[in-house]
């Protein structure tokens, strides 16, 4: 990941349909979603979903998969994190203590889904 990569990634969110697109991409994660479906749930016409979509996809946040007459749209977690990680690199200039809460506040967040379920 590099700053140019970053930058995409980071205005392809910076749009409020997009980011909701991308978070109920992560939501349904790892079954996806059609892209209709998509569409339907955002409420945004299908055309505008497709467009919104190709941003992401360039961005390299989703990617889609044909099933049959459908595209299946899934978030690309390993490249969302990416992103992540290059924003936390060197994190508060090497000093780990200042970074701690940001760490501990994103733990219980990203929990398995066997676990949040006990």
């Amino acid at each position: 990941m590099d700053e140019i990569q970053t930058i995409v990634a980071l205005a392809a969110l910076a749009q409020s349909t997009r980011l909701r697109t991308f978070r109920l991409l992560v939501e349904r994660e790892p079954d996806g979603i059609a892209a209709g479906e998509l569409a339907r749930l955002v409420d945004v016409p299908q055309n505008t979903m497709s467009a919104h979509l190709s941003t992401l996809a360039q961005a390299g946040l989703v990617r889609g998969d044909r099933q049959s007459r459908s595209i299946i749209y899934r978030a690309d977690l390993d490249r969302f994190r990416a992103v992540m990680l290059y924003l936390l690199q060197d994190c508060c200039g090497g000093n780990a203590s200042l970074c701690a809460p940001l760490i501990s506040d994103l733990t219980p967040c990203c929990a398995p889904r066997e676990a949040q379920t006990r």
